[in-house]
Order: structure tokens, then C-alpha cells, then sequence
């Protein structure tokens, strides 16, 4: 297998000594120490591998004590795709080092999906440079999933979706051993999309394309799952008010996809020998729903008769506006929107779909769930009286029950 070709950018240091010495390209990840702490601003230039990780040295049976060879850096491990994706990295025996810039609980959970030492947290400031570098150092593998639906005061569509990928990708670049880049985009993301984040997903992909050809897109669609932002949102709603508002009556398609099987289309990816690299791909369930055809399944679930209450895109954009409006104007936080979220309103206007001849899981040998039993099971924990009750069935603890 074709290794990384790597070579060092020499530049000159007051008296045109040379910085590093070939022998510093030589260590195990193919980085200096200098790299590591941010001492410095040297750069190494590279291409990504043109075999992916096919030729890294691997050792054991392939379990969660074994080696991969894979040292992976998951920027937004800690988000809903991220749990999923580390587990899967992490039970395969790859490292995996966990950028995260606020609590140190908020990636407790992962520790425990590898073996010990295997998945490392480490501290990190998304806007600075030098921080980055810091946590990709020791990687041979980035894989990037920072991406969020609504704004805040402190981030914006644009820097969340697009800025920060460029960013990644650039540092990347000049890092000179990463292997493999996978950019998580989302379906239905276009520059011409009404949807400012699915514009600015569509422009990270550019900017990173463009910084690395040799990169990797996933396109995932609206993912399902136990900490999903669709079903639980609405199933909350529905316990609280007891009926589920339909934007625009509920009439647009969509492919919802779970999200196990998008974090195993990843694995996938990065495990082939090189044969997606460069190329997009679209990860859309193996069903077309509209949220009413969803909805109904999310009642049916929960065991509530399902009662809607249609709202036409106009009255659904003036009840989410007021957020968008004051989200910059106030000077405290905002709650995060659940179900009227105004740039989600604007995706709904249009259907996304998994284009005709993009490529999908079956290119990557997987085959979707179908979203019926086990992945939307999550949803038992809304049925009103317990697991085993619900408005929509009498259910009656036996008579020898406390015997």
C-alpha cells in the first residue's frame, strides 16, 4: 500500500538554519512536538493518502482492545451523530481524541465506549488556530461534525456550517499526516437552498473540496434516533399540548435516516481502500415520509390518538420570526427553538430527497433500517402511565400482581 508522501516546508530561522530535521517526519504520527503545543507557526504540506488506511499496521482480532492504526479526531463527537460514530470507532480499537470547548462532563459518556485511554476529551477553541492544531497533531484520520440548525448569540449559521469546516480542512492541509478527511454535510444542501443552513453546509463543502480534493462528504438526512431533534420534540409536544402542529399541512417528502447507519457509513468510508475519496454522498432512509406519515408513527408509538393542527407556512414563520429577530438584539441567551425554528420552516417549503444518481449506502455495501420498531422504540418513554400503558390501549396490572 502507497504510504502518506509527506515533505517539510523548510524555512529559514534567523541565521537560515534549517527548523526540523527529516528525522522529526519520521516519528509515529509525523509530527514535531513544536506542532503539538502551538509553539510556532511552521507548516507541513501534503496530500491526503491515495489508499486511504488501508495500509496502517493493525493488531488483534479487531475489537475495542485491539489496534486499528486509526487515530481519529471527531470534531463534534460530543453533538447527537458523535456518540454514535465514537462507539463505533472506538469497539473497532481506534483511538479517538474528542475536541470540546465547554464542560468538562459534556464527553464523559464516550470515555467508556473505548478501552482504557483509547478515547481522549481534550479542551479546544474552535476560533483559535493554534488550539486546532493542538488536538489534530497526533490524528492520521479528521472527521468533522460540527454543525448546528439554529444560531445563537455567539455563533452564526455561517461560521458554525461553513467557517469552522474551511477551517479544519486549511489546518489539515498543512498538518501533513492526516489520511483521511470526512466532511458531514446535510442532505438538500445547496447554495440555492431557502435554508441559510443548508447554504452554508453547501458552502463548507466547496471550501473544503477545494482546500482538500481528496476529502470525503456525507450528506446524511433528517436523522432519527434516541436524542433526535424531530421525534422527541414532537412527542414532548404532544404530551404537554396533546395535539402536533403540521407546517405547511405536512405535505412535504423527505427521507429520514437512522442514525446508526449513518456513523456506520462513515466507518466504512474511512475503513475502504480509498475508493470514496473525493466523492459526496447521500444518506437518505430507505423511505419517503412527509411529517404526517412520521407523525403517525411517533403517535402510534407513544399510544396517543393523533390530533394535528395544520399552519400554513405564513402563520408558522410569523410565530418562529420573533426568535430570529432578537436572538442578536437582547443581551442574555435565548432558549433554542423545538418545533418553530424559522430556517427549518424554510427547509420544509421544499422536498429533499436523495438525488437519482448520487451515491448512497449501497455503494458502501450497507443497507439502511427501515424507521419501524427498534429505531424508534426510544419513543415508549412518552407513553402517559408507562412503558406499558398510553391513552390508546387499557392495560390492566394483573389481580396476583402484588401476591
Amino acid at each position: 500500500m502507497q504510504a502518506v508522501s509527506r515533505r517539510l516546508v523548510q524555512r529559514p530561522l534567523g541565521g537560515g538554519a534549517s527548523i526540523y530535521s527529516s528525522s522529526s517526519l519520521r516519528s509515529l504520527y509525523g509530527v514535531s512536538d513544536h506542532h503539538l503545543n502551538g509553539a510556532d507557526n511552521r507548516r507541513y504540506s501534503s496530500s491526503l493518502a491515495t489508499k486511504g488506511v488501508g495500509h496502517l499496521a493493525r493488531k488483534g482480532t479487531g475489537g475495542r482492545s485491539s489496534v486499528s492504526g486509526i487515530v481519529a479526531t471527531v470534531f463534534g463527537a460530543t453533538g447527537f451523530l458523535g456518540r454514535y460514530l465514537v462507539q463505533q470507532l472506538a469497539k473497532m480499537g481506534s483511538q479517538v481524541l474528542v475536541p470540546f470547548r465547554g464542560s468538562e462532563d459534556n464527553p464523559r459518556h464516550l470515555k467508556l465506549m473505548g478501552d482504557l485511554g483509547q478515547v481522549v476529551p481534550m479542551k479546544f477553541d474552535p476560533r483559535d488556530e493554534d488550539s486546532i492544531k493542538a488536538v489534530m497533531a497526533k490524528a492520521n484520520v479528521v472527521i468533522n461534525l460540527i454543525g448546528r440548525e439554529y444560531e445563537t448569540r455567539n455563533f452564526s449559521f455561517e461560521e458554525v456550517n461553513h467557517h469552522m469546516a474551511e477551517k479544519l480542512a486549511l489546518v489539515a492541509k498543512e498538518h501533513g499526516g492526516i489520511m483521511r478527511f470526512i466532511q458531514v454535510s446535510c442532505l438538500g444542501a445547496s447554495l440555492s437552498s431557502p435554508s441559510r443552513m443548508q447554504r452554508a453546509k453547501a458552502a463548507a463543502e466547496e471550501a473544503v473540496l477545494s482546500a482538500l480534493p481528496e476529502a470525503t462528504v456525507m450528506r446524511p438526512a433528517t436523522m432519527i434516533g434516541t436524542e433526535d431533534r424531530i421525534l422527541n420534540p414532537w412527542a414532548m409536544f404532544v404530551k404537554k399540548y396533546g395535539f402536533l402542529p403540521l407546517i405547511g399541512g405536512g405535505t412535504n417528502k423527505f427521507q429520514p435516516v437512522y442514525v446508526v447507519d449513518v456513523a456506520a457509513a462513515i466507518v466504512a468510508a474511512l475503513k475502504d481502500d480509498g475508493s470514496s475519496m473525493g466523492k459526496t454522498y447521500e444518506l437518505g432512509g430507505p423511505d419517503v415520509f412527509t411529517p404526517h406519515d412520521l407523525a403517525e408513527i411517533m403517535f402510534d408509538m407513544i399510544r396517543e390518538w393523533p390530533r394535528y393542527v395544520k399552519l400554513p407556512f405564513p402563520i408558522a414563520k410569523a410565530m418562529a420570526g420573533p426568535r430570529d429577530f432578537m436572538v442578536n438584539k437582547v443581551p442574555f441567551p435565548l432558549p433554542s427553538p423545538q418545533i418553530f425554528n424559522l430556517d427549518q420552516i424554510n427547509a420544509l417549503t421544499i422536498d429533499t430527497l436523495v438525488s437519482d444518481k448520487a451515491l448512497t449506502f449501497q455503494d458502501l455495501d450497507l443497507v439502511p433500517h427501515k424507521l419501524k420498531g427498534y429505531p424508534v422504540e426510544f419513543l415508549i418513554q412518552y407513553r402517559k402511565g408507562g412503558p406499558n400503558f398510553g391513552s390508546t390501549v387499557s392495560e390492566k396490572i394483573p389481580t396476583d400482581f402484588y401476591n
